[in-house]
């Protein structure tokens, strides 16, 4: 690994939340990093380490303008509008034993919010308390109104992963979009490497929003929220077909997503950028790859709790066999990361 750069970035986990960032766009770079570099570094959890026990409650221990707090951004070397920055995720961790989920006021898919409004009450704030084993690879669920408990598995994911968005917006980092942002899909786990189109100079990655184990639709809006120690492999695609639409690639599968409401919009969103990826990958005309499509994808919702909802399409590899997708580079990212891993043990 001596020719390989790496960088071990320690983010501040001191008590002055109003430090750290919040947006996507509009902050200053907090380090440079050139194509190629293993990033070894960590994340707060959504609630910036607020929550501590069953006891707390978001809306009396947070404040409402500093959640989901991001580490980064980054300034990606040689990174111009129009490239591809892709972010292999090597191993993403929790750092704590324990892991938080709550409800909030006016929050969630089950409730009024500010959007759907009615006239009863909120649901009840609640906090419930996850013991994370990390050698069992476990989450212990623990009800509050009576005395069920269950094992789930851990399947450690970050709901947020993005870059600047283009125009020289400014855009929260609760809010998933083309830039990618706060998609909480629980695909961004370990092992799956997300690529993101460029829309400023340097790129400015950050992420964040670590969940133990999330259920797709994010339902009462809060995972397993817990903080997360990552090693991410970063590198660049140019003179690449674009990315318009955040994608991603496990070792089994090539996936695209959609964000924006109503929810159907965000579905055909992610269905038309599958529709011309597998175009792109097999020479099959549009409308030859709409039919394929239509037969073979999976369409999980990511979230349908931000301000703005997700939806993934997902399709197997092994029906487009022979193809070489974003040349190769999800299988060269992912041996780097393993070889790093490696070094660690």
């Amino acid at each position: 690994m001596s020719d390989v750069s790496i960088l071990k970035y320690e983010v501040d986990h001191e008590d002055d939340v109003s430090q750290l960032v919040y947006t996507f766009g509009g902050v200053e770079a907090r380090a440079s990093i050139r194509p190629g570099t293993i990033l070894d570094t960590s994340s707060l959890d959504c609630f910036a380490g607020k929550i501590h026990s069953v006891n707390d409650r978001v809306s009396e221990v947070c404040d409402p303008r500093c959640l989901n707090p991001q580490t980064g951004p980054f300034y990606v070397e040689g990174a111009m509008p129009g490239d591809v920055l892709a972010i292999h995720f090597a191993s993403i961790e929790p750092r704590n034993t324990l892991g938080f989920s709550t409800t909030v006021p006016l929050f969630g898919a089950l409730t009024a919010n500010g959007f759907t409004q009615m006239l009863h009450q909120p649901l009840p704030e609640m906090t419930w308390a996850y013991t994370i084993d990390k050698e069992q690879r476990t989450v212990r669920y623990e009800a509050r109104e009576s005395k069920a408990m269950y094992t789930l598995p851990l399947d450690p994911m970050h709901g947020t992963v993005g870059v600047a968005p283009a125009l020289n917006e400014v855009r929260s980092a609760l809010t998933p979009g083309d830039w990618g942002g706060n998609m909480d899909t629980p695909e961004m786990r370990s092992g799956v490497t997300c690529y993101l189109g460029v829309n400023v100079e340097g790129a400015l990655f950050s992420f964040g929003d670590g969940h133990a184990r999330q259920g797709e639709g994010e339902t009462c809006g809060v995972a397993v929220e817990t903080a997360m120690d990552t090693v991410m492999v970063i590198d660049l695609l140019k003179g690449v077909p674009p990315v318009l639409w955040p994608r991603l690639e496990s070792d089994t599968e090539i996936m695209t997503t959609g964000s924006t409401k109503p929810l159907e919009d965000a579905f055909r969103i992610s269905q038309v950028q599958m529709v011309h990826w597998v175009a792109e990958l097999t020479g099959l005309s549009v409308m030859d790859s709409y039919q394929f499509v239509s037969q073979t994808s999976l369409a999980p919702i990511a979230n349908v709790v931000d301000t703005n909802y997700t939806v993934v399409a997902k399709v197997r590899k092994d029906l487009l066999p022979g193809i070489n997708s974003m040349d190769g580079i999800h299988q060269r990212l992912k041996d780097m990361g393993q070889a790093y891993l490696a070094t660690r043990r």
